[in-house]
């Protein structure tokens, strides 16, 4: 029986240990923004999920498509109907890992600049990527942010003849996270 019990609270404490090491968010901030001399497009998704895990510098990011809002109606049915197809693509993911993860003082106040390295998924096709973030630790809670271009043609988003000069090829994402320790 003392077997057993030692072998319960050895592995309560090791789930303890590992739970400590994720940080959690079901509200971040992505946005994505066009630009052209004829047009601007921004939209923005405040319900994207991500977790990292802060030992292992693993992280993940996933996003319906159509939580995207845009000032106007017609460029959010444009979008999920004739661009990112999302009856189709439904959602758009990140999973990567944080290259310099060891810099990271989870107990020190400051900001850290990092590479993410990882698979970005969107409109079904996926390309590996890196692009710089930062990371910043601020009396025990952290957040993260980045932002990057990627060009629509490669993820096979098709912009009509008729419209581009309305919508940039090279499409600016930005990302924020404000995490909970899990």
């Amino acid at each position: 029986m003392s077997k057993v019990l030692t072998l319960f609270i050895l592995l309560t404490c090791m789930h303890t240990r590992i739970n400590a090491q994720l940080y959690y968010t079901k509200n971040a901030a992505i946005s994505f923004f066009s630009r052209t001399s004829l047009q601007d497009i921004k939209a923005d998704n405040n319900q994207a999920i991500s977790v990292l895990n802060i030992q292992s510098g693993t992280i993940q990011l996933s996003l319906l498509n159509t939580a995207f809002h845009f000032p106007k109606a017609k460029m959010e049915e444009d979008f999920n109907e004739d661009y990112i197809e999302s009856a189709r693509y439904p959602k758009s993911t990140f999973k990567g890992t944080i290259a310099d993860i060891g810099k990271i003082d989870v107990g020190k106040n400051g900001s850290y600049s990092v590479k993410v390295n990882g698979d970005l998924m969107i409109h079904g096709v996926t390309k590996s990527i890196t692009v710089p973030a930062t990371i910043i630790i601020k009396n025990g809670t952290l957040s993260a942010s980045a932002s990057f271009n990627v060009l629509a043609k490669d993820y096979n988003i098709r912009i009509p003849t008729i419209v581009e000069n309305k919508i940039a090829e090279n499409i600016q994402i930005t990302i924020n996270c404000d995490y909970e320790k899990k």
